[in-house]
């Protein structure tokens, strides 16, 4: 590690982690019903930060009343929309002026670099919190010219509401986890309803400190709860009759889980799902340009990204020299933590998920596919792995069947741009995709051929808050960003007056 590029490490952050963390319900820090405790451990060392509640049935049950109260008795939905927006806009900066001690939080518990953490984790969401805010006061219906032809005579105007949907249950993802939560819980909280989130049982920090940091913000008791645990806590959160929406960032087969679950109460849901996610560098693109973009399209946070590229498709003449460039580049890159903003490569999330990523490569191995580099245990404490670069991949191979979730780069060569799309295509998942050509009239003729939710061109991977994001195929169910977001968290109600 480089001793002048490590982070040190903040007295309110320290502070935290040595607290007895409970749940938030109710405006409060709550001891559970659950008497289980879950480790939450710091990936860099595979240490031990602190532990977390385990939650049960009835903690679920309480956090859900929470939010049933504080949305039937209107302490926040009541509001005016101006006056959710302005303290929306004072939590954002509330979050600024707490900005360190989150991206420190942030990369301590997930391993990001602190660089990631604080550009991204933080940086972005005060971005995100502030766009969202202002959605509270643009939440708009339409008037209908309606042709009702009875009885006789009758006239009638009509309309359409948008009104608040009511509890929302935010199910967060351990590798974005206090970005997406924001995702999930501003919306809600923007259109009028009360939330209930539950982050991952690996990354359950950042979301307690943002209960507490809601609560300075004026944000009322009850309209944000936060409950930690594993799989009884979701199950018993997704079936909860008292849910009127589950929002849900994750794999695919829980995700399926999630929906069946709802469905039964026929609570709404939105899916953000899987993806394997491919990028089609055409034969104009230049090859420094195209390791750069795969790079940082498939490395960011590991590939720890629903949408990191992981299948990359290059056009013959330039195959063999942008193969060599990843592995060059991979090669030389330096390891360690997340706090030495310095390296290049930090670790994996958990060792669970680092075993899950090395299944992934012996498998490869055993299929007999080449690798140009990387994909190697790092024999040193931390859940690490060194990027892996595998070459002339075939496309019934398994490492480009099924999502890795980690530092891989699958690559293969096509020689005409027909070749290149069905490649593109031939996946069960449709989150996100990129194209990569200088040509215009080849992007613009490229792009409505391509299975995606997103297509950058020349890109992989920057959002924006108004951008609608979500995936084609088994990629998910529903849209967030921009006013897709807002919506979703609403109910539409057409209103139709006789007059």
């Amino acid at each position: 590690m480089n001793s002048e590029a490590k982070v040190a490490i903040s007295d309110a952050v320290q502070a935290f982690v040595r607290r007895e963390l409970g749940l938030f319900i109710e405006g409060e820090v709550r001891v559970a019903h659950s008497p289980r405790r879950s480790d939450v451990f710091d990936p860099a060392t595979g240490h031990v930060l602190t532990t977390v509640p385990d939650a049960d049935a009835t903690d679920v049950d309480r956090a859900v009343a929470s939010a049933r109260t504080a949305f039937d008795t209107h302490v926040w939905r009541g509001l005016r929309p101006a006056d959710r927006e302005r303290i929306l806009l004072r939590f954002a900066d509330v979050l600024e002026a707490h900005a360190e001690e989150l991206a420190q939080l942030e990369t301590l518990n997930q391993g990001k670099s602190i660089n990631v953490a604080r550009a991204i984790d933080v940086g972005a969401t005060l971005e995100y919190v502030r766009y969202m805010a202002g959605s509270a006061t643009k939440i708009v219906g339409e008037t209908l010219d309606v042709s009702i032809p009875f009885p006789p005579g009758a006239r009638y105007t009509a309309f359409t509401r948008h009104e608040p949907v009511g509890v929302v249950a935010g199910i967060v993802p351990w590798n974005f986890p206090m970005m997406i939560a924001v995702w999930k819980l501003v919306p809600a909280l923007a259109a009028g309803c009360s939330v209930v989130i539950k982050p991952s049982p690996e990354t359950p920090l950042t979301a307690l400190r943002l209960a507490e940091l809601a609560i300075d913000a004026g944000i009322p008791a009850g309209a944000f709860n936060v409950v930690t645990g594993g799989a009884e806590c979701g199950a018993a959160l997704a079936a909860h009759p008292g849910i009127n929406k589950i929002s849900f960032t994750g794999s695919t087969p829980t995700g399926k889980r999630v929906g069946t679950a709802a469905v039964q109460n026929m609570t709404r849901f939105s899916l953000e799902l899987g993806g394997k996610n491919p990028a089609v560098m055409l034969a104009d693109i230049g090859v420094e340009q195209a390791v750069r973009g795969a790079l940082a399209g498939g490395l960011l946070n590991q590939g720890q990204v629903c949408a990191a590229v992981s299948r990359i498709y290059v056009h013959r003449s330039k195959y063999a020299k942008v193969v060599e460039g990843l592995a060059d580049s991979v090669s030389a890159m330096t390891m360690g933590p997340g706090l030495d903003a310095s390296a290049q490569i930090n670790p994996l999330v958990s060792a669970h998920h680092r075993a899950r990523v090395e299944e992934h490569l012996a498998r490869a191995r055993a299929e007999g596919l080449r690798f140009a580099a990387g994909g190697a245990r790092v024999e040193e404490p931390g859940y690490y792995v060194r990027p892996a670069i595998i070459a002339d991949v075939p496309p019934d191979a398994a490492i480009v069947r099924d999502e890795v979730f980690g530092p891989v780069l699958a690559l293969a060569p096509f020689d005409d741009v027909a070749e290149a799309l069905r490649l593109a295509n031939d996946s069960p998942y449709g989150l996100a995709a990129s194209l990569w050509t200088n040509d215009l009239r080849a992007a613009m003729s490229l792009v409505p051929q391509i299975e995606a939710g997103t297509v950058w061109v020349n890109c992989h991977v920057p959002l924006d808050p108004g951008m609608p994001f979500g995936g084609y195929k088994q990629s998910g169910i529903g849209r967030e960003f921009g006013r897709h977001a807002i919506e979703g968290f609403t109910e539409t109600k057409s209103v139709c007056i006789a007059h």
